[in-house]
C-alpha cells in the first residue's frame, strides 16, 4: 500500500482535470500522426499584460525538459500558438530545435503565431495552417517601433527635406524622439530578422528547390517589409501564406489530423483561460514545463 508522501507524489504527478484532458487529446494526437508533438502555448489572449507570456529565453528550459528522452528519429510536430517575442531567444530556441531534429519539424498553427512564432514557423520544413490560422509579419520591433517603419519614416524625412528645406520644421521634433544609436539599431534589427529567416528557409522549406535562395528571398521580403505588410499586427491567412510562397498545408485536408490538432488546441485553450497558467510547453507523454503566475511547474514521468 503507497503511503502519505507516495499517493501525494501520484497527484501531483496527474496534474489537474485540465492537465488530464489535455494530455490525453495530446496522446491521441501523436497515435494519429506516430510523430512528436510538443505544445508552444502562450496565454497572451487570455493575460495580455503579463510579462513572459512572450518568446523568451526561458522557454528553452521547456523545450530541454519536454524533448528528453524523445526518439528524435519520429521528428517533430510543433503547435505553435504565440505572440512572438525577442529575435535573440528565438534564435537561440531554433538553433537547439534544428541540432536536435534537423529540419524533420512541421509546425502546426491552429490559431495564431505571429511574429517570432512565424520565424519559428519558417524554420520548420512545412507548416500546417486551418482556414482560421494565421500568421504575422516578422519585421522585429524595438522599443515598441518597428523596426522597418522608423527607417522608412526616417528615409522619408531626408528625401523630403532635400527637396524642400521649409519641412525641416516638421520632421525636427519627429525625428528628435529617436536616441542617436536607434536607426542604426534598427537596420541591424532588420538586417538580422532577413538573414535567419532566409538561411532557415533555404537550408530547410526550400532545401532541394530550384532558386531556393530566391524563393526564400521573396518570402521574406514579404513577411519583413513594413511597407508590404503595413502593420506588424496583420494576420496572413493560409491563403496569403501560400500565395507569397511559403510551403503550407491546409489543417482541413486531413479531417482526422484537423480533429486531434483542434482537440488539443482547445484543451489548451480552456486550460489558458481556467487557470493560472501563460505558458505550456509539453509533449505526448506528459512531460510538460507550466509557468504560472508566481510558480513554474515542471513534471516528470
Amino acid at each position: 500500500m503507497p503511503n502519505w508522501k507516495e499517493i501525494l507524489d501520484e497527484i501531483n504527478a496527474t496534474g489537474s482535470t485540465h492537465d488530464v484532458i489535455r494530455r490525453k487529446y495530446l496522446e491521441k494526437l501523436y497515435q494519429v500522426t506516430g510523430r512528436n508533438v510538443i505544445i508552444y502555448y502562450s496565454g497572451w489572449l487570455q493575460k495580455p499584460s503579463l510579462p513572459g507570456v512572450e518568446v523568451n529565453d526561458n522557454d528553452k528550459n521547456g523545450l530541454m525538459n519536454t524533448i528528453y528522452r524523445m526518439d528524435v528519429n519520429k521528428g517533430l510536430d510543433l503547435i505553435l500558438h504565440t505572440p512572438g517575442g525577442d529575435s535573440a531567444a528565438t534564435e537561440s530556441l531554433v538553433d537547439y530545435l534544428h541540432s536536435i531534429f534537423g529540419y524533420n519539424i512541421r509546425a502546426i498553427v491552429p490559431q495564431l503565431a505571429m511574429s517570432a512564432g512565424t520565424m519559428i514557423a519558417c524554420a520548420c520544413k512545412e507548416i500546417i495552417m486551418g482556414l482560421h490560422s494565421s500568421l504575422g509579419p516578422v519585421d522585429p520591433q524595438i522599443m515598441g517601433l518597428p523596426a522597418h517603419g522608423v527607417i522608412e519614416e526616417f528615409n522619408r524625412a531626408i528625401d523630403e527635406v532635400k527637396k524642400d528645406n521649409s519641412r525641416i520644421p516638421i520632421w525636427q521634433p519627429i525625428i528628435a524622439k529617436y536616441n542617436p544609436t536607434f536607426i542604426g539599431e534598427c537596420e541591424k534589427a532588420v538586417a538580422w530578422s532577413n538573414e535567419m529567416v532566409t538561411v532557415w528557409l533555404t537550408d530547410g522549406m526550400f532545401s532541394g528547390q530550384e532558386k531556393a535562395k530566391e524563393k526564400a528571398s521573396k518570402v521574406v521580403k514579404e513577411l519583413t517589409d513594413h511597407a508590404l505588410t503595413k502593420s506588424h499586427a496583420r494576420h496572413l491567412s493560409y491563403q496569403k501564406c501560400k500565395d507569397i510562397g511559403l510551403e503550407v498545408k491546409l489543417l482541413e485536408d486531413n479531417p482526422e489530423l484537423q480533429d486531434a490538432v483542434l482537440s488539443v488546441h482547445h484543451a489548451c485553450i480552456h486550460t489558458l483561460s481556467a487557470t493560472g497558467a501563460y505558458k505550456i510547453i509539453e509533449n505526448q507523454n506528459g512531460q510538460a514545463f507550466i509557468q504560472i503566475v508566481q510558480q513554474v511547474v515542471v513534471r516528470q514521468h
